[in-house]
């Protein structure tokens, strides 16, 4: 074989690997994203039934996954069915009766900004890449497809402890 093809059979070989590795683009024009642990729950199906086809002006997505959603090729994904949160400290913003707590940790690591419902079961996690994305108005448009979750308990303020 040349140089040539060996070259360029390497290569597609390594990108092979490397999709197949990040669980990326699948020949149907989706991406795979891990299913959270409750995603089975049937209030998931409502939620996913419920959401926009399209966010902050990106399109949804074609994703595998029980419980997901995406927009914007993976810029904005949501989980339905993640692990309740515990009683945290971290920020709490109520949208619309809706409490929704940032993970501070992967925002200072610069990681993408994640926010998971709190006090509803199941829970839903959205993740949006640090593109400059506004994510209270994401929460605002999806509000709809996740207040009607059964709420367990709220955020509390210092006033209310």
């Amino acid at each position: 074989m040349d140089r040539k093809k060996t070259t360029l059979l390497a290569g597609l070989g390594l990108l092979g690997l490397g999709l197949a590795a990040t669980g990326a683009y699948a020949l149907s024009g989706g991406y795979s994203v891990e299913s959270g642990p409750f995603a089975p729950d049937p209030h998931c199906r409502t939620v996913l039934a419920r959401l926009p086809g399209e966010l902050l002006g990106k399109e949804r997505d074609p994703v595998e996954g029980r419980g997901v959603a995406g927009w914007g090729g993976g810029f904005i994904v949501l989980r339905c069915g993640v692990e309740p949160l515990a009683p945290t400290v971290n920020t709490c913003m109520n949208v619309n009766g809706t409490d929704w707590v940032l993970d501070e940790e992967r925002a200072k690591r610069g990681g993408p900004r994640v926010l998971t419902t709190y006090g509803r079961v199941p829970a839903v996690e959205i993740a949006f890449e640090d593109d400059g994305l506004l994510a209270g108005d994401a929460l605002v448009v999806i509000d709809g497809a996740v207040r009607d979750l059964p709420q367990k308990s709220k955020c509390l303020s210092l006033s209310d402890t």
